[in-house]
């Protein structure tokens, strides 16, 4: 009978080494922060303290007396925002980590143990702090993103008084394109006041109206019930607000952005002209926008095919207008979950789809990349070229990866935006396409000859 081979066993276990000897973990909740410092600094070396400010104020001071200059907390909703701010005051170190990075052991899951988790990971250097701009550009997109829920809300008072004049047979909406506008506005507000008459409040129409005054009078023969005037008038008072409330915003927003410091001298540098003039839509900033993201940027991002001034005010509204803190393009575009996530096991590629990551920047550029379809420009034809190898939704992503590595060169360059650039990589793909050509020519029996090129006008005239 054969020997059973014994193997040997090590006696000591690994040990990782102590990176961050003074870190702390802090496990946050909406009433209750639970503290994680190492063992030898307090016999009590878990504790737990209540949200109000006072306590944030008394659990910083606690930590400070444990001697801990870095700490690290999960990204829970908006719950971490305080402490951050209170323990960033004090001159700690705070890394906001991913709470999916930070899962601790199946069937293990407390607060006490969450924190002293977190402080064990953070200890050893096994955490990552997220991306986090600084605190002018925190300003800028809390404001922005209440702006955006404000436009939001403004659109659902919007269809509500399309419901309501469509409830009483008011075809105004259908031959009109905005209700908002002047002469949706005049005409809703007659009728608010009593006017019945179609061909008077016909008469409110705009000379700009394509739909003549017949088709409007038409549209406003209805039936005029009072529940659905009354809601009518409701809807319209609540857009109203949610407008002021906007205009409010604007002005916030403006003086924000004016304590940003300039990048370019605007008079040296003056911003060119844009080229496309488009009418002012509804939901757009109340003052020069895209002036004062050229003087921020120092680079006008404008240029570049598929970006407006609102996409780059999201840009530096959630990144701001330093990418130092990426080290490539590629990390600026893995950032933002426009990067295959391959995932290998056995040899085998499992999976290269990209991560699921909830990044308004990410968006912006998706939004972006869908408006190339109709560009005449390089990034135009690369997103319908792979639009038709790929589909739509894969060809979205490549374009707005596109656009995020070019954004990252522009504005760590500061260079301007040159479509002759991409004249070779033009070429490039012409070449690919003749030699796929003579490729399934070859195939079929057949041989490409170049054509000679047509006579002018000139030449053919006798």
């Amino acid at each position: 009978m054969p020997k059973k081979r014994t193997v040997a066993k090590n006696k000591s276990a690994p040990v990782l080494h102590c990176l961050q000897p003074n870190a702390a973990g802090v496990d946050v909740g909406a009433t209750h922060i639970y503290i994680a410092v190492p063992p030898d600094r307090d016999p009590d070396s878990v504790r737990c303290f209540p949200t109000f400010t006072a306590d944030l104020q008394a659990a910083a001071d606690w930590m400070q007396s444990c001697r801990m200059d870095s700490v690290a907390m999960e990204s829970t909703g908006v719950y971490w925002i305080p402490f951050f701010q209170v323990l960033e005051a004090r001159g700690f170190k705070v890394f906001l980590v991913n709470a999916r990075h930070v899962k601790n052991v199946p069937g293990r899951k407390t607060d006490v143990e969450d924190c002293q988790w977190l402080q064990y990971l953070h200890t050893v250097g096994l955490l990552r702090a997220l991306f986090r701009p600084e605190q002018a550009v925190c300003n800028v997109r809390s404001v922005l993103r209440h702006w955006d829920s404000l436009v939001q809300m403004a659109s659902v008072h919007i269809q509500h008084m399309q419901k309501a004049l469509d409830q009483m047979n008011l075809q105004l909406h259908h031959v009109i394109s905005d209700i908002t506008g002047v002469t949706g506005t005049e005409i809703i507000d007659a009728i608010l006041l009593g006017e019945r008459d179609p061909h008077k409040l016909a008469e409110l129409r705009d000379g700009r109206i394509k739909a003549t005054a017949e088709t409007i009078a038409k549209a406003l023969v209805g039936d005029y019930r009072r529940e659905h005037l009354f809601t009518l008038r409701q809807s319209r008072a609540a857009y109203r607000s949610y407008q002021q409330l906007i205009a409010a915003c604007d002005v916030e927003i403006q003086e924000y952005l004016a304590g940003f410091t300039s990048r370019v001298d605007t008079v040296e540098r003056p911003l060119a002209k844009p080229k496309d003039l488009h009418k002012p839509r509804r939901n757009e900033l109340r003052f020069d926008l895209r002036s004062e993201l050229y003087r921020i940027f120092g680079v006008d991002l404008t240029l570049v095919p598929g970006i407006n001034a609102l996409t780059a005010h999201t840009l530096l509204a959630e990144v701001g207008p330093d990418l130092s803190r990426f080290a490539s393009a590629s990390a600026f575009a893995s950032w933002q979950g426009l990067c295959p996530d391959d995932r290998i096991s056995g040899g085998k590629v499992l999976s290269v789809q990209t991560r699921t990551v909830k990044n308004r920047a990410a968006r912006a550029l998706r939004m972006a990349s869908q408006s190339l379809h109709r560009s005449q420009s390089y990034l135009g034809e690369y997103y319908r070229r792979m639009r038709a190898k790929m589909g739509s939704p894969k060809a979205i992503t490549a374009a707005a990866h596109k656009l995020a590595r070019i954004i990252f060169h522009l504005l760590s360059t500061r260079q301007a935006y040159d479509e002759t650039i991409f004249s070779k990589f033009e070429m490039q793909h012409m070449q690919r396409k003749q030699t796929r050509l003579r490729y399934h020519a070859r195939e079929l029996g057949f041989d490409i000859v170049p054509a000679e090129p047509y006579p002018s006008l000139a030449e053919s005239v006798p």
